[in-house]
């Protein structure tokens, strides 16, 4: 059960003045994007230690209330997995909320499984078993009936049980500020910008491609992404990926050629054949440059080395009871090794469990 479905702007007013005076409240979000490049926002749940409100934002046209209320930065948001919805808000408002809670990442800096599913933490720490029923809904179809409204606030209904339970643990082991930290990446603006000049970067098969041909694929792909936020389209209702590589290899130069390009119909011919073609032309004109940094092989000695710092990263982590992933990757050590320096392993908390006896050994190779 919850308190209120929240349907009207008085009620949304009346709620908001009773979440202004929390210190935290629990936060889940219902959306769907199937058919959208921006997620619509069909649900807010919201909870505090003792009300549980759902918000259906389909019915309510101003949500700026709730939405100060969730921007306020005196106010904790707790949430399990928030990088989807915080990219939920950061595209009503340009910045993602602060500060956050995640219940994931605490729980993994407590030594339970990396990724950890909400209704998996549910049961291992209430030993609540949560309904799995309506994992498809489609939040956006109205009414939605009870049982609905029951499983979404359940999403809501136990983080305030979990939130005390974790901080509780960190606060024992000396990890508050880990969370701190690890929350504070996550409402970094670069994380959900989806900037059009590295749209490049999500198609990893253009690695593959010549350095003249990756040129035309960061075109396309920045032109793609710019015209999917316009029109408010996924991606691939715009062009596959699998098209853009092909665009990308044979860089056609007429309306006649790109018929010839699987995945180029006569719909997409005409709306946008114009467009790619001298979105082609423009990547050609480009200086060739490959896109995607290609690390020089370790030698024979650094990858000993690596062998080495990998140990000592598993022995920390099994002294802390965590995964050694969150402390440092295969990817982290070999960096370290190349040289780099301004890299996640030599900052705060990871920096001071392991950063700094890394750095010993790599000083005392030969």
């Amino acid at each position: 059960m919850f308190d209120q479905f929240v349907q009207d702007q008085p009620g949304l007013e009346l709620v908001c003045q009773h979440l202004r005076q929390e210190p935290w409240v629990a936060l889940d979000t219902e959306f769907v994007r199937e058919r959208t490049y921006y997620a619509r926002l069909c649900l807010i749940q919201i909870a505090t230690p003792d009300r549980l409100f759902c918000v259906d934002p389909l019915a309510i046209d101003d949500l700026s209330a709730l939405l100060d209320v969730v921007y306020d930065s005196k106010i904790v948001k707790v949430l399990h997995s928030a990088r989807q919805d915080l990219e939920v808000f950061y595209d009503l408002r340009g910045a993602a909320p602060a500060p956050v809670f995640d219940t994931q990442i605490a729980a993994a800096l407590l030594g339970y499984e990396d990724q950890i599913g909400y209704a998996t933490l549910v049961e291992q720490l209430i030993g609540v078993k949560l309904d799995k029923l309506h994992t498809r809904t489609d939040w956006s179809i109205r009414p939605l009936n009870k049982e609905q409204l029951d499983y979404a606030a359940d999403d809501v209904r136990y983080l305030s049980t979990i939130y005390h339970q974790l901080t509780a643990k960190l606060n024992e082991l000396g990890r508050s500020d880990w969370v701190s930290e690890e929350c504070t990446r996550l409402t970094e603006p670069g994380l959900y910008a989806n900037d059009p000049d590295y749209a490049y970067e999500r198609i990893k098969k253009g690695r593959t491609l010549f350095p003249a041909n990756q040129q035309v694929l960061r075109a396309l792909a920045g032109w793609r992404e710019h015209t999917a936020k316009t029109r408010n389209l996924p991606r691939s209702w715009v062009l596959r990926d699998a098209t853009l590589l092909e665009l990308a290899a044979t860089q056609p130069t007429s309306r006649e050629q790109l018929k010839n390009i699987k995945g180029i119909g006569a719909a997409t011919l005409r709306k946008w054949g114009d467009d790619m073609l001298k979105t082609i032309a423009d990547g050609q004109t480009m200086a060739p440059s490959s896109q995607w940094h290609k690390p020089i092989p370790l030698t024979r000695a650094q990858i000993e080395l690596s062998r080495r710092m990998l140990a000592l990263v598993k022995s920390c982590a099994d002294e802390q009871g965590i995964s050694p992933a969150l402390l440092a990757t295969r990817k982290d050590v070999q960096a370290l090794i190349r040289g780099e320096r301004d890299i996640a392993l030599l900052t705060g908390w990871r920096r001071q469990v392991v950063g700094e006896a890394l750095l010993k050994v790599l000083e005392a190779a030969p």
